[in-house]
């Protein structure tokens, strides 16, 4: 069987993204699912991989904040060889789609990260754009990153992250350190605008949103906490029923009671990761802006123990949203799925099994939501790792 010709996919648990679906198959042709289907209304020609035990079938998780993995950052090595290789480190965990993400550096650097995630997506449908990190945020709130790489945006920037209307560029800034101008040419040119590294007032945050933002970055993380008299962005947030906000499960970032109340608002949740280059990889330390990164106890931090991103993956992630933030297993992987698509403006072509979708897909076992393979446009990762071995 060659892998473009028609075939089945059968699971005990089939979650379409809606419903989920006991002993069906999904059949897919070249990189599409053409029918979702009882498992034994299948013709019996049709080649069938059936998956035993407990099995679930489910879209494969979009990662939109990925820094690194196997054991490379993207800030190091701004290539396609390079975003090839975090994308096949984190496809072992689930993840189908990732968005690279560059954190704050030169223009110089931006352009190099831009034109490597054009000529990687050319041929990795895993790589679905970039996100850029900064470097337009607040020295307020800089997390690890570097804060002589802030500055204010123009022109040139805005010709950039405006450049690829084929790909899904994210930008996170701070809106209190660009002009709303900025934010809404953005928008307007397809780019999604999200918030993060921010001291942005409640009303600045607001502003914002009214000129096109439409995403939260790591939220709680790096950026003004909820005051009794400013609300804040994480408010904001929290009651914006058009907008989504990331969040990393990895009891780490935010204590999980805290998460548990994010679920309470109208703002749409999304897991990310965003992972460094640990996972996946063989390496327990790494290096940024010249300063070591080490890794103990699930925590990545630089020596004065700032946080230094995570070193989780997606299907862990998944694991701990449900244990940890008491949220069904389907609810959460519509976070780690169906949410980032539509956030990105593919939520017709990605996150779900349905006929015309494109056949990325996660099976695992659901107790630890353990991940036996992953499918990326119809490929299984299993041939794609024997592809990628012989050249």
């Amino acid at each position: 069987m060659t892998k473009n010709a028609r075939h089945a996919v059968a699971a005990p648990n089939v979650f379409d993204g809606v419903a989920v679906l006991p002993e069906h198959a999904v059949v897919i042709e070249g990189a599409h699912i053409v029918d979702v289907v009882p498992a034994d209304s299948l013709p019996s020609s049709m080649p069938v991989l059936e998956l035993g035990g407990d099995t679930w079938l489910a879209p494969g998780f979009i990662d939109v904040q990925v820094n690194g993995g196997g054991d490379v950052l993207f800030n190091d090595a701004p290539s396609a060889s390079a975003i090839n290789t975090i994308a096949a480190a984190h496809r072992r965990y689930g993840t189908t789609g990732i968005l690279p993400t560059l954190i704050s550096d030169t223009h110089d650097k931006m352009c190099a990260a831009m034109l490597a995630a054009q000529a990687a997506a050319a041929d990795n449908p895993s790589v679905l754009g970039i996100h850029f990190e900064g470097p337009f945020l607040s020295p307020g709130k800089p997390g690890v990153h570097n804060p002589q790489m802030f500055r204010k945006p123009d022109a040139a920037d805005l010709e950039l992250l405006t450049g690829w209307p084929a790909g899904n560029v994210l930008v996170t800034l701070a809106p209190e350190q660009v002009p709303l101008e900025f934010i809404a040419a953005l928008s307007q040119a397809g780019v999604r605008v999200s918030l993060g590294h921010s001291m942005a007032t409640y009303d600045e945050t607001q502003a914002a949103l009214q000129s096109g933002m439409t995403g939260f970055t790591h939220l709680f993380n790096a950026m003004r906490p909820i005051g009794s008299r400013e609300p804040g962005p994480i408010t904001a947030a929290l009651e914006a029923p058009a907008a989504w906000f990331g969040m990393i499960v990895d009891g780490v970032h935010v204590n999980p009671e805290v998460l548990r109340i994010a679920l309470r608002g109208y703002g749409h949740p999304m897991l990310v990761t965003d992972a460094m280059p640990p996972v996946g990889g063989k390496r327990g330390s790494f290096t940024l802006y010249g300063n070591e990164i080490t890794v103990r106890d699930g925590r990545c931090t630089r020596e004065d123990g700032t946080l230094a991103g995570a070193a989780i993956d997606m299907a862990s992630c998944v694991r701990n949203t449900v244990r940890d933030l008491h949220v069904p297993l389907t609810k959460a992987l519509c976070f780690a799925s169906t949410e980032p698509a539509e956030f990105l403006g593919l939520g017709t072509v990605l996150g779900r099994l349905a006929p015309g979708f494109r056949a990325d897909m996660v099976a695992f076992e659901p107790f630890d939501v353990d991940v036996l393979e992953t499918w990326v446009a119809g490929v299984p990762n299993e041939m794609a790792e024997q592809e990628s071995a012989t050249g």
